[in-house]
């Protein structure tokens, strides 16, 4: 006794110790290992069983139960059947004991050991270990300490950490399966009783005559009028024990349910209880009349977390897609109470809207309800639909409220993630049923339409300013988008949604609103006066400059919509939808002619900092969102490129006529991009015969061709000669091989090319002489212009046919050649020699078959030469990423090399390898540089993949014939190394 207290003592000055702020971590890795030390004793168990029992000290208590975890999860088999039933008849009396005293977090960790150890010994040696939990359970003073171990069973045993073999989990799950239904009793009769207990002594209000609860919708949805006199009680109001008591059995059952399948033993009268919980949540009232009866009420919160325990309950059940036969009229009915619970927060009275009731409820409450309706939607919609007696229509009435009344952002981008849901499942039970697709739409048609109409509506400033105006657009989230972005872009899936099922509908709401906005922005014209220093736009009062700019702000959004909607007018719908698509196409020509000539983007306004983005904003829109019709307007051309082109003519004339004024270095970024981009669509999906003699194109080339013309920026300066050399080099879509015209557009695309290069190809006479450093700048800026220019060009051809790519090769011959002489007198500038071997990589990926097998070894020659061991050392140590990405694209061309088919490049092979093995592979080696590792080991598994005869001449089949037993193997040094 005395040497157990003197124990104790000292245990509990080092755990002070340990835990004093002053003391050093050196001093407490001691402790540590004095602690360690004597858990690991034999028996030390008893001094645990003491120090529990006898200190009040929260470190020295946690510090013994550990000491039991670790005996029975790592050492139980050792410890003697004296010692356990010891063990398994003491822990449980010292709970009982002490449980109201002990602080909560230790009390759960005794009850988690006494768990531990049932999940070794239950039923064997510890038979009434579940007995136990059962009495404790129904014994009133120590429900609570009953519900505790229940539920730490529940996730010890049902789901049971990997430590346990697969016999043992299957044994726990098949004895805990067998007590469910008596547990689900049990936990049903807590439930029900308390509720009852405490419903007598509510006072029951007279009905207002606003609320007009048992409506229509109501009886039609229980199918029986008891039932929603049953839900129509007032709420009890619990006494803090009860509250404890009750969000305890709903935290058993939501892990229960976890992992139950559904059958009989979740009995209709315990769905009903989960639901009377339900409310809880969804009843502003009850958590007013916390403060009625005295000052014992718990704090308004609480009562709204028994509903969402009880929503988490129902959220388990939901999501299980397994439904056997039985259990789905139960289901019908879980769905008729919730939508009770729905119909119940979004009821308006006279005192309340929606949005207000809405604002009431705890946060976790509405998030834990929105789970539900889209398990509903996704799992179960299907399963539902047909009985007839569930009123699908008047339920998406109900979510309909829902959505357009939840109170913060998120919550509403997750009731339209619900919609998208109900109409992919729309759009699929359409295309598995065409013949009745006329009823299903019809069904649904007006809900459809509301949608549409109120999700257009709440994307624009005019209906929905105030909401919109707190959405962030400066910072970028990890999809690189802003907030508003996401907003726009989320609501324009559901519009897109709808355009799939009702096109017509979809158009006619849409076309409309967007006539509207385009009437202002065209109206502009007459406000643009001329000033001194060019043009203003004579709009000064603060009242219009807002108007203006929510105008113009809804432009933009709906010119999106209008772009995402390009897509539902191609294909078979082509000649159908043709009038609708060409009101479009003219409106988008009209209005990017209008842009760019009366150069609204480089007007003067009141508010510059807010108008002039807006302007541009429009601008680059109208110029996207006709790039999205390039499909569009690729078929049109094919369906009237024989007879009468006029039309398509003047249509792709005007795009073109709005497009070069924009081609400038004086105009803003944002809009100079939408402008190339589109004559990228323009040249490469539609590419029209015409295009070359257009003026307007002409003009392009030419300003592009001028070396005293200022450069566009890199992108736009990419963009625009990729449109200019496929205009030249693609061939032209609805005409044969002869009417191609080859021989002149050769000739147009080399001169282009010769332009695009001029100063590039000068370099070659001076490579060789040391540079000075400002010289040496301007020759970089000279190389990675151009060289991202032809890279761009070649890429843009690598997939088309050959005529075109041997074009494009023989344009760039010259080029290449320069490049190859200048690559020795840059070895030393990584970022030089990363942009030329991107370059190499993007040729030998796009042109190898037409540059050649001679000049593709002179390339492979001139890099096995350069990358000796002393440069690759650098390369991939001392510069940090530059480097490491050059010897990757050097391993990258050699596996496009090494993988290809024949007979042409198979010399390289030992060289290549010898590069690999006895070069790359010892600097990598030691260090773990992973990018060129994954590189490294590719070109290896490639080399072995496409050129198993270097090393084995015969093939396998006829060693096999021959009954060699072992057959000679060529080069293998080279494949032994290779394998290590």
């Amino acid at each position: 006794q005395a040497s157990e207290e003197a124990s104790l003592r000292a245990l509990e000055s080092l755990m002070t110790e340990f835990f004093h702020n002053c003391t050093t971590n050196e001093r407490k890795r001691e402790i540590e290992e004095l602690l360690n030390n004597f858990a690991q004793q034999i028996g030390a168990w008893r001094f645990c069983l003491y120090f529990l029992s006898s200190t009040r000290n929260d470190y020295v208590m946690m510090y013994s139960l550990t000491v039991f975890e670790n005996l029975i999860n790592k050492m139980w088999l050792g410890v003697p059947s004296q010692d356990k039933m010891e063990i398994r008849s003491c822990l449980p009396k010292l709970l009982l004991a002490h449980h109201k005293t002990l602080p909560y977090f230790i009390r759960n960790k005794l009850c988690k050991v006494i768990v531990d150890i049932g999940r070794q010994d239950w039923p064997m040696f510890y038979h009434d270990f579940f007995t136990n939990i059962l009495q404790l359970i129904q014994s009133p003073v120590t429900t609570p300490l009953g519900l505790i171990m229940l539920k730490t069973t529940s996730e010890e045993l049902a789901c049971p950490r990997e430590d346990l073999s697969v016999a043992r989990k299957e044994e726990l799950r098949k004895l805990l399966l067998d007590q469910v239904q008596t547990v689900l009793g049990l936990l049903t009769g807590i439930l029900e009783s308390i509720w009852d207990k405490h419903s007598a002594t509510a006072a029951t209000p007279p009905p207002s005559p606003t609320s007009g609860e048992s409506g229509d919708l109501l009886s039609s949805l229980l199918q029986s009028p008891s039932a929603a006199k049953l839900l129509n009680q007032p709420i009890p109001i619990l006494d803090t024990d009860s509250e404890y008591i009750c969000s305890l059995a709903l935290e058993c059952l939501a892990h229960l349910f976890s992992w139950i399948p559904l059958s009989s033993s979740i009995t209709p009268s315990l769905l009903t209880t989960i639901f009377h919980f339900a409310r809880f949540g969804c009843d502003s009232r009850a958590r007013k009349l916390c403060s009625v009866n005295g000052s014992s009420q718990p704090p308004a919160p609480e009562r709204g977390r028994l509903g969402v325990l009880a929503m988490a309950c129902i959220n388990e059940l939901m999501s299980k897609n397994c439904v056997p036969m039985e259990f789905e009229e139960y289901l019908l009915r879980m769905f008729q109470q919730t939508f009770y619970l729905l119909q119940k927060i979004t009821r308006e009275n006279n005192a309340h809207t929606v949005k207000s009731r809405l604002e009431e409820l705890d946060e976790s409450y509405i998030e834990k309800f929105t789970d539900f309706l889209r398990l509903f939607v996704s799992v179960h919609l299907r399963r539902i639909e047909s009985y007839s007696q569930f009123p699908v229509v008047e339920f998406l009435a109900l979510l309909f409220k829902y959505t357009f009344h939840q109170p913060t952002h998120e919550g509403y981008f997750s009731c339209l993630d619900i919609w998208t849901l109900f109409l992919d499942y729309l759009t699929s039970k359409i295309k598995s049923r065409l013949a009745d697709k006329e009823a299903v739409l019809n069904r649904y048609e007006d809900a459809l339409v509301l949608l549409l109409t109120e999700v257009l509506n709440r994307i624009q400033f005019r209906y929905n300013q105030a909401q919109l105006e707190e959405l962030d657009d400066e910072t970028l989230d990890d999809d690189q988008q802003t907030e508003w972005q996401r907003y726009l872009r989320q609501s324009l899936e559901v519009v897109a949604k709808v355009m799939e099922l009702l096109p017509t509908h979809a158009f006619s709401t849409l076309f409309p609103v967007l006539q509207d906005n385009l009437e202002v922005y065209l109206g502009l014209q007459q406000f643009v006066v001329t000033s001194g220093t060019g043009h203003r736009l004579n709009i000064t009062a603060e009242n219009d400059c807002r108007r203006l700019h929510c105008s113009l702000r809804d432009l933009s959004s709906l010119l999106q919509a209008v772009g995402r909607l390009a897509e539902y007018f191609t294909g078979d719908v082509f000649a159908a939808r043709f009038n609708d698509a060409l009101t479009v196409v003219e409106r988008l020509v009209k209005v990017t002619l209008y842009g760019s000539q009366i150069k609204l983007y480089n007007i003067e306004t009141a508010v510059p900092s807010v108008l002039k983005p807006d302007l541009i904003d429009v601008h680059a829109q109208s110029l996207a969102a006709l790039q999205a019709y390039s499909h569009w307007l690729a078929q049109f051309y094919s369906e009237v490129h024989r007879q009468n082109p006029e039309q398509f003519i003047s249509l792709v004339s005007t795009a073109l006529e709005a497009i070069t004024p924009l081609i400038s270095s004086k105009v803003q970024e944002k809009l100079l991009l939408s402008a190339c981009h589109l004559l990228v669509s323009l040249a490469t999906t539609v590419r029209p015969v015409f295009l070359i003699s257009i003026p307007a194109v002409q003009k392009v080339f030419n300003r592009i061709t001028d070396t005293s013309a200022q450069r566009l920026p890199d992108k736009a300066q990419v963009l625009v000669c990729r449109a200019l050399s496929n205009v030249l080099l693609l061939p032209w879509p609805n005409l044969p091989e002869s009417e191609q015209q080859w021989a002149v557009r050769s000739t147009n695309h080399a001169s282009l090319v010769s332009a695009l290069t001029r100063d590039y190809r000068q370099l070659k006479a001076t490579a060789s002489l040391p540079q000075r450093k400002v010289q040496l700048e301007d020759t970089k800026v000279i190389i990675h212009q151009t060289l991202s220019v032809l890279e761009d060009i070649v890429e843009s051809v690598s997939g088309e046919s050959t005529k075109s790519r041997q074009i494009c090769y023989q344009s760039l011959q010259e080029s290449v050649q320069v490049s190859l002489a200048l690559f020795p007198a840059f070895i030393h500038q990584s970022d030089v020699t990363d942009e030329m071997l991107s370059f190499f990589l993007t040729l030998f990926q796009g042109l190898r078959v037409q540059m050649g097998v001679p000049f593709t070894e002179q390339i492979i020659q001139t890099f096995l030469n350069m990358f000796t061991r002393e440069q690759l050392a650098e390369s991939i140590l001392h510069e940090g990423s530059t480097g490491c990405r050059v010897v990757e694209k050097f391993l990258k061309i050699l596996q496009v090399v090494v993988q290809e088919p024949g007979q042409v490049f198979k010399p390289f092979l030992p060289s290549v390898i010898s590069l690999c093995m006895e070069q790359v592979y010892p600097i990598i080696a030691e260090r773990s540089s992973p990018d060129v590792k994954a590189e490294l080991f590719e070109l290896l598994f490639r080399v072995l993949h496409h050129n198993w005869r270097y090393f084995f001449k015969s093939s396998v089949l006829a060693s096999v014939q021959r009954g060699v037993a072992e057959e000679q193997m060529e080069n293998e040094a080279q494949f032994s190394a290779i394998m290590q």
